[in-house]
């Protein structure tokens, strides 16, 4: 059933494709954080315009599925006189305005579980609201959405696979590829499905343990 020499020998490709796929996500993850943050606070904004352009971008990006935002990018774009732009770019640009829509709402959660009183003594303090975002809501915030954000990220590990579509040689246009090559579909598969779960089960493992740490902690 397996061709164990081929397996080992397919192995550095998939070695290569996970480096791009964690190197993709990381930068998405990233990016789509401060995405997240910017558009919480928006959507926390005593200006109803604000809100309104906060509750927007939500609305589109995850209204509008990860694949179609992927092809949009990478190949509408173009057309309408922006720069071309590599898979790589193309794939970074999708998964960041899609994880900023998700981490948007996580981040909004946790802007509101912290007490009020605490913004109102940093005021008093006279911290302006840049300041107050940055050193007392965005620290707290993440530490009460600790659990949902490693979650976050492993749902846009999964959610990366997607990004095979423009080209990008990651762990499932990698597997496709050998799979097209040497035909054994069922190895193949397994081998990525695999590369999946040494990423996400650690994850999923350590969002757990966030989890209860932070239930004794508020205990």
């Amino acid at each position: 059933m397996f061709d164990w020499p081929l397996l080992i020998q397919n192995l550095p490709l998939m070695l290569e494709a996970l480096l791009v796929t964690l190197q993709v996500t990381v930068a998405a993850l990233v990016i789509g954080f401060v995405i997240g943050v910017v558009v919480g606070s928006l959507r926390l904004s005593p200006i109803p315009l604000l809100r309104r352009l906060g509750g927007g971008y939500i609305f589109v990006f995850r209204g509008i599925p990860l694949l179609v935002q992927l092809l949009f990018i990478y190949y509408f774009l173009p057309r309408i006189g922006l720069p071309n732009v590599s898979p790589t770019v193309a794939a970074i640009i999708g998964l960041s305005l899609a994880a900023g829509a998700y981490i948007a709402e996580i981040m909004r959660g946790g802007f509101l579980a912290i007490p009020e009183g605490q913004l109102e003594a940093a005021g008093l303090l006279g911290l302006s609201n840049a300041q107050m975002l940055v050193r007392i809501r965005v620290p707290q915030a993440v530490r009460l959405t600790l659990p949902a954000l490693v979650n976050e990220m492993i749902l846009l590990i999964k959610a990366s696979s997607l990004v095979s579509v423009v080209g990008l040689a990651d762990l499932t246009r990698t597997a496709q590829n050998m799979a097209a090559s040497d035909y054994l579909f069922v190895q193949d598969y397994l081998m990525l499905a695999a590369f999946y779960c040494l990423i996400n089960i650690p994850l999923a493992f350590c969002g757990g343990l966030l989890e209860r740490r932070l239930k004794g902690h508020l205990a």
